[in-house]
């Protein structure tokens, strides 16, 4: 039986979901009248000792919509553990395994992801603002969350899916919103990013191996120096992007090419 902390409120849960399943206006302006000051957004139900005790009596953890703000979680081991609707604000989780692990609707504003095992898990209609990804893997992982910016230095994203899922239309369009991130030497091989919104982020050095870009935004990115072996741009807006003379060509499928800066 997996054991879960109770206390939390469910209906602060329910709230995380809608923001980050709405379209993106609609999202910033109710983030602008929620207020993230409050005990659920800033305080932890348990302490770390807490769950150590638990994880080493083989307890399978369900954390889903609880308060864990700004504990430190790093290094442990919580690989498929259900984190759905959770309040995870500056939360630290850098080395640790989180294989397979549920970060559904879950609030993650400057968590520290770095050097995680992401390996597979789902961040879904997650709210993950400023939050620190340096040299995670997240290859195979379900991405569909907002990441504006992140820090994703040497992030591991191979065969991710990051594309929007145009089956929740009425729901608005869900995709990874990665603005202003920064991605500097990102692996994106055989990345799944269909629609995703790279607005003004930092992609110089990526790896773009096979990904598949098509219809998204790229305005603004910086390209100088990514790897973009059989990479699909077609139709992916690249207006004010910057784009190496000797890549330009594989650009040609693009939108607004005409628009970018090619050096």
């Amino acid at each position: 039986m997996a054991f879960r902390l109770t206390g939390a409120s469910l209906s602060m849960g329910i709230l995380a979901g809608a923001v980050a399943i709405i379209p993106d206006v609609a999202a910033q302006d109710m983030m602008r009248h929620l207020d993230l000051s409050t005990p659920q957004y800033t305080t932890a139900e348990t302490t770390r000792p807490e769950i150590e005790r638990l994880l080493a009596a083989g307890t399978k953890l369900d954390l889903s919509s609880k308060s864990l703000n700004g504990l430190d979680l790093s290094n442990l081991d919580l690989s498929g553990v259900n984190f759905r609707a959770s309040r995870l604000n500056k939360t630290k989780f850098n080395g640790a395994k989180l294989q397979g692990a549920v970060f559904d609707q879950a609030w993650a504003i400057e968590a520290d992801y770095s050097g995680a095992d992401l390996r597979h898990a789902s961040l879904f209609a997650s709210q993950m603002q400023k939050s620190n990804f340096e040299h995670a893997d997240l290859s195979q992982a379900r991405i569909a969350g907002d990441f504006s910016g992140a820090h994703m230095r040497y992030a591991n994203f191979a065969g991710a899916n990051l594309a929007a899922d145009m089956t929740n239309q009425s729901m608005g369009l869900m995709r990874a919103v990665l603005r202003s991130t920064d991605l500097h030497g990102a692996n994106f091989s055989g990345a799944h990013m269909a629609r995703t919104d790279l607005e003004f982020a930092d992609l110089s050095d990526a790896n773009l191996t096979d990904a598949d870009l098509t219809g998204g935004d790229a305005s603004g990115v910086d390209f100088r120096g990514s790897v973009l072996t059989d990479t699909k741009l077609k139709d992916c807006d690249v207006s004010g992007a910057t784009i190496d003379a000797a890549q330009a060509r594989l650009f040609a499928g693009a939108a607004n090419l005409d628009r970018a800066t090619i050096k």
